[in-house]
């Protein structure tokens, strides 16, 4: 695939509203033995050169929004709450002096439940965050050490307060399922404490053991046990039925709000709406070309300091984005549109997807709506993989 600098480079691309602004904040101040997001504990050093390539990165780029104010704006990482209060006003205030911000629908910080104090609370509203996505991961404090986590059961409940008290009425944590050690009764604890705090969105993932981490080395020395994966598939089926009965909505394999609270930036990744990223490892996407920055700090700032984009950039092939499309959209609870991908893609796109669900429908696995949408069952989620793999493009 063709690989290339920032820029046109006289290739026409969509040209299609930007839903959100992603921004990597990498610092950590330890890693969790389970993670292999690009991440750096160089806070003290790289901080503030890191912001300002950040904002002198949103100026470059801004063309990319093509003039049209954005509706989120989310600060991942990493641990963006690690950055001292100072740093993150300065990041806020430079992208608003570069950026069309005054339609922000959405703004999202992630944080650490030990980072979450009375005072990091507080400031925030003045910054115009109105949304918190808190990485909790588990309720039992053995996991957690286990893990690398910097915080314990107690102080997610007390960040969660703190947030309240503070005026966020919109909080998401995340959990993590099959971590080493968990059991199914265990789990179903941690769902129901989850609950109990009655955050606005639950976010839910299995384990995944990404080679170079600690934990997946640990596992090939035999120091771990991985949970077999009929343990997890109840984990999920419990998952799925605590939080339905309690009212949240399953809108994304992964992803549970209670009505109204869905994450609206994420739901442009997953509805293949076009998004601009910015940091070191950060992603964008135009509906056509995916642009991607260094996972390496220092090349990033010294990139950007020196005047031009960091990113390099790729252009989908037309099967890439099919793929994308079918992907993305059976992870949600929409589903694939038939018409619209039979608009977009041409006839032999359309025959190859309702071909090859044709037998997924006949066991059960999935439904098409009165609209002519496909859709997951309930069953057909737990096979979901292998679902999606079927209905992909072979070139």
């Amino acid at each position: 695939m063709p690989k290339k600098g920032c820029g046109n480079a006289g290739n026409v691309y969509i040209c299609v509203v930007m839903a959100g602004v992603y921004v990597h904040i990498p610092f950590c101040a330890s890693r969790c033995s389970y993670c292999d997001f690009f991440s750096t504990l160089r806070l003290a050093d790289a901080g503030t050169p890191y912001v300002e390539a950040v904002v002198a990165e949103a100026r470059l780029r801004r063309s990319e929004l093509h003039g049209e104010p954005v509706k989120t704006l989310y600060l991942g990482g990493g641990t963006p709450s690690q950055l001292p209060m100072p740093l993150l006003a300065r990041l806020v205030e430079g992208l608003l002096e570069a950026v069309d911000l005054s339609g922000i629908e959405e703004f999202t910080i992630e944080a650490n439940p030990d980072d979450v104090t009375p005072d990091w609370c507080a400031a925030l509203p003045s910054l115009g965050v109105n949304r918190v996505s808190m990485g909790v991961q588990s309720f039992e404090d053995s996991i957690l050490r286990f893990v690398g986590r910097r915080h314990t059961a107690r102080q997610a409940v007390e960040a969660v307060d703190n947030l309240r008290h503070a005026g966020i009425s919109n909080i998401s944590i995340d959990l993590i399922f099959g971590l080493p050690g968990q059991t199914v009764a265990s789990w179903t604890d941690s769902v129901n404490q989850a609950i109990a705090l009655a955050p606005q969105h639950i976010s839910a993932y299995g384990l995944t053991y990404e080679e170079g981490t600690r934990l997946w080395r640990q596992r090939e020395r035999g120091e771990v046990v991985e949970v077999p994966e009929v343990q997890c598939i109840e984990m999920y089926r419990i998952l799925v039925d605590e939080l339905q009965a309690a009212g949240y909505e399953h809108y994304e394999i992964s992803n549970f709000a209670l009505p109204g609270y869905h994450s609206r930036h994420n739901s442009s990744y997953w509805d293949d709406t076009p998004y601009l990223g910015l940091g070191a490892a950060a992603h964008s996407y135009d509906g056509a070309v995916r642009r991607y920055n260094p996972a390496d700090l220092q090349e990033y700032i010294d990139k950007i300091t020196a005047g031009a984009p960091a990113c390099e950039q790729e252009e989908l092939t037309q099967w890439e984005r099919y793929d994308e499309r079918v992907m993305l959209g059976l992870r949600t609870a929409r589903g694939v549109d038939a018409a619209r991908l039979r608009q977009d893609f041409g006839e032999a796109a359309w025959q190859h997807f309702t071909n090859e669900a044709r037998p997924h429908i006949a066991a059960n696995n999935l439904r098409v709506t009165d609209d002519n949408h496909y859709i997951l069952t309930r069953d057909g989620i737990m096979l979901s993989d292998a679902i999606i793999r079927d209905l992909l493009w072979e070139e």
